[in-house]
């Protein structure tokens, strides 16, 4: 199990500090994990993300709405929708009553990769957390915020 003093090889002036530190080192932990997770499907963590959302509306959605709904707000998400449409994982789809308005829909390529990565062997992150402790830091996270 780690140890945020022996991993950095550091003391901490005080408890929030050292707590604030270690949920930046662990943040950073997940997403490098995330990213060499993806980087097999040629997607980042904020494109699947991106998928899942449309999945999950099953139906077109406007981009401003899919920026609201991203776990990591992202200022290119236009740019990420960029790279999806260009390898035909999401389509856009003009609004007829508002030409300003674009509609993004996921394809069956999409779904397709979506259903690849979930048969992906994924670790498990919180394996060393009981439910109860899971609930806890979900809890506790929820409260920093």
């Amino acid at each position: 199990m780690g140890n945020i003093s022996k991993d950095l090889n550091s003391t901490f002036p005080n408890l929030k500090i050292k707590a604030m530190l270690n949920i930046m080192f662990t943040a950073n932990w997940i997403h490098s994990y995330h990213y060499s997770f993806y980087s097999p499907f040629k997607i980042s963590s904020q494109q699947y993300n991106i998928l899942r959302i449309l999945k999950g509306a099953e139906e077109a959605l406007k981009v401003q709405t899919i920026k609201e709904r991203m776990v990591e707000k992202s200022p290119n998400t236009t740019r990420l929708m960029d790279k999806l449409c260009a390898k035909d994982f999401i389509e856009r789809i003009a609004c007829p009553s508002d030409r300003r308005v674009v509609h993004i829909k996921i394809t069956s390529q999409g779904l397709k990769l979506l259903e690849d990565i979930s048969k992906a062997n994924r670790k498990d992150l919180l394996k060393n957390l009981t439910d109860d402790e899971a609930i806890q830091l979900s809890d506790l996270l929820d409260k920093i915020r």
